[in-house]
């Protein structure tokens, strides 16, 4: 055993990530050790098997090495999401190792024969579920991953599998350093007329904090949209418009300086070669050949047909936002900076109700409590906070999942915004439930929002919007958490199918809207005392407001996205753009400026895994609603069907088809139905 092993803690296997020791130079070394260690006993499995693979003796020893080098190389790549700086260029050095590793694994003839002669084993029917899905699994992606390919065709999938990860990574890094790049510091209060308390105290203690006078107004979630939402200065909003919406672009305050426009190019050219390479049209075949939906036709139907539905709503709601604005704020033509501000002062003017008037009775602390104590009602799970665990910010908690004294799962939670840090939420996983040498791992997941920070004088108050994004995200790690699946591959949320991965995560999002769960997450932060009748009537009552417009909106970005990833031969900047100002033609209805890059930002399909799967957050809906419903019909909070869930869903992880899982809960095929009527579509 070498020294090293004593002395680097990525090259332990402990319980938890081991935070308090972990630092960016023992990043590299671990890993090329443990990608060594999976090579090697690849070779020696390989070797050993012969003709008479076996599970026991060839792919749980295969596993274990690979769940190391896993639990190594995922607090690097997190630590790169959460704190970029000093972990940026040490989690791009692994990247490359990773990727090339498991482009290796893929293409390795000798492994794809264990499956092939494992499947066809006839004993194979009678394995455990798991098992046999795994396998399955298992041939599938190795197709995809150019196992059969030969010579030049095989090397050069490898090498796009190689380019297409530093790519990812590069437009994410792109996006996060237009976002910091751009700030604007402003002396005069009245600029900043009708931007909420909550939002102006984080913009003077960040002022402060740089040594500036005044407020810093940024591009991070919270006080963009507060800006957008609340500012009464139109000039402020357009400024700070144009300066979110040229993000990693050619025009803009930063125009140029991190354009992801060849980015975007090369990703797409290289997909798409490496569906011709698989021979396939397109890299639209590729992305679905593991998914719920059959074929891209269904897919491009789906979007259409409920583009159809929700269109005309959308155009009316326009058209009454803009009539308003004509008549009570003298706008006689909305522009793009003015579609939130307009809404909110109608959104008031109909419901007298903002967001920011909830946001005193959805205090952190108690929406937690809230969130925790539905998961208890739904599920017989409790969280308990573990403040003896080693942690990557002041910031961050962790909690242990417990079903009576028994512990059964942990998450880390990293709740508000900050510099270095990426935007928006995700769910991501530390550990994979599944039996290793030393007995049963627990799954551990990764919560991350980027909520206001509390001030001196009140915790974090979340706006309504924040609460359901809570809720949705732990919906995810519930989904990874609560499984009952001991094998790595489809522990959890891997091997689910991606448009049907966002079904726990919707799913979840209902309860913030029940008045029966309302009252466990909401209370003043300084009284205590509940949300009250009249505004609880009033949030309910605006809940569809601007829902068809918010519809094609999500519409417009996932046809983008599909239609792009179906060309069969990628696309340049112009007709990048060329695409999505096709697609706004038929879907959208509201303005967008001529400066608009929205692409240039759009991280889910350039860095993330939603590339020809953005429509699975609409697709998942339908199945989302659809399964809400039968808590309408017996009761949100009826033990048999939150039990009923728990066992046919949740648990099930990605170990059976999740087209199988839904009807079994269900007790039918999806319907779309519920969904329409929960956005208040006819």
């Amino acid at each position: 055993m070498s020294d090293t092993l004593w002395s680097n803690p990525l090259l332990e296997s402990p319980v938890l990530p081991p935070f308090d020791r972990i630092q960016p130079q023992f990043a590299e070394p671990a890993i090329v050790e443990l990608i060594d260690k999976c090579r090697e006993k690849l070779r020696k499995g390989l070797e050993s098997a012969g003709e008479n693979p076996s599970w026991e003796e060839t792919l749980a020893p295969l596993e274990e090495v690979q769940d190391q080098l896993g639990k190594a190389f995922n607090p690097v790549s997190h630590l790169n999401s959460v704190l970029s700086g000093k972990w940026r260029a040490p989690y791009e050095a692994c990247l490359a190792k990773v990727t090339e590793y498991w482009t290796e694994v893929g293409q390795d003839p000798a492994l794809y024969a264990v499956y092939r002669t494992l499947a066809k084993a006839p004993d194979f029917g009678s394995w455990p579920q798991a098992r046999q899905q795994a396998v399955r699994h298992g041939l599938r992606d190795m197709h995809l991953g150019g196992v059969s390919l030969e010579g030049a065709a095989r090397e050069r999938f490898a090498t796009i599998s190689k380019r297409l990860a530093e790519l990812k990574s590069t437009f994410a890094n792109n996006v996060l350093d237009a976002t910091n790049a751009w700030t604007l510091n402003i002396e005069d209060a009245s600029e900043l007329a009708g931007i909420p308390q909550t939002a102006l105290a984080t913009a003077q203690a960040l002022a402060e904090s740089k040594g500036k006078n005044g407020w810093l107004l940024t591009l991070d979630g919270p006080c963009f949209l507060a800006v957008m939402t609340h500012a009464d200065n139109r000039d402020l909003r357009h400024k700070m418009s144009i300066a979110y919406i040229t993000r990693a672009s050619d025009v803009g305050p930063n125009a140029g300086e991190f354009d992801n426009a060849n980015v975007m190019a090369e990703i797409l050219a290289l997909r798409a070669e490496q569906a011709h390479l698989l021979g396939m049209k397109n890299y639209a075949e590729r992305s679905l050949a593991s998914k719920m939906a059959r074929d891209p036709e269904e897919v491009e139907n789906f979007l259409w047909d409920l583009a159809k539905r929700a269109r005309p709503a959308a155009v009316k709601e326009f058209s009454e936002l803009q009539a308003f604005a004509a008549a009570e704020l003298g706008i006689d033509q909305l522009q793009p900076w003015d579609i939130a501000w307009a809404a909110e002062k109608l959104k008031q003017s109909r419901y007298a109700i903002s967001q920011e008037e909830l946001r005193p009775y959805f205090p952190y602390p108690r929406v937690l409590q809230g969130l925790f104590a539905v998961a208890e009602k739904l599920f017989g799970v409790t969280a308990q906070e573990d403040s003896s665990v080693a942690t990557y910010h002041p910031d961050v908690h962790f909690y242990w999942l417990k079903r009576g004294d028994e512990r059964i799962a942990g998450f880390y939670l990293d709740p508000y915004a900050r510099e270095n840090k990426r935007g928006g939420a995700w769910m991501d996983d530390a550990r994979v439930r599944r039996q290793s040498v030393g007995g049963l791992q627990l799954p551990i997941a990764y919560l991350v929002c980027n909520f206001s920070s509390p001030s001196k004088d009140a915790p974090a108050l979340l706006t309504h919007y924040e609460v359901t994004t809570l809720f949705h995200e732990f919906g995810h790690g519930l989904h990874h958490m609560l499984t009952r699946v001991d094998v790595a591959a489809v522990s959890g949320i891997n091997g689910v199918a991606w448009d049907a991965v966002e079904l726990p995560s919707q799913f979840l999002e209902n309860w913030c809207w029940e008045p029966e769960a309302l009252a466990l997450i909401s209370g003043h932060y300084q009284t205590g005392e509940p949300l009250p009748q009249a505004l609880l009537d009033k949030m309910l009552a605006a809940r569809n407001f601007q829902s068809a417009m918010f519809t094609v909106r999500q519409l417009e970005f996932a046809l983008f996205d599909f239609l792009l990833h179906s060309r069969p031969e990628g696309a340049n900047g112009l007709e990048i753009q060329r695409l999505i100002n096709e697609v706004r033609s038929k879907v959208s209805v509201v303005p967008v400026s001529p400066e608009n890059r929205f692409q240039n930002s759009f991280s889910h399909i350039f860095a993330g895994g939603y590339a020809a799967g953005y429509y699975s957050y609409k697709w998942a809906e339908v199945l989302s609603a659809d399964a809400f419903s039968l808590f309408e019909e017996n009761g949100i909070f009826d033990p048999a069907t939150g039990q009923k869930f728990l066992h046919t869903v949740l648990e099930q992880g990605g170990s059976r088809d999740a087209q199988d899982l839904f009807t079994e809960f269900r007790g039918r095929a999806p319907k779309i139905d519920a969904l329409l009527r929960h956005s208040g579509i006819e």
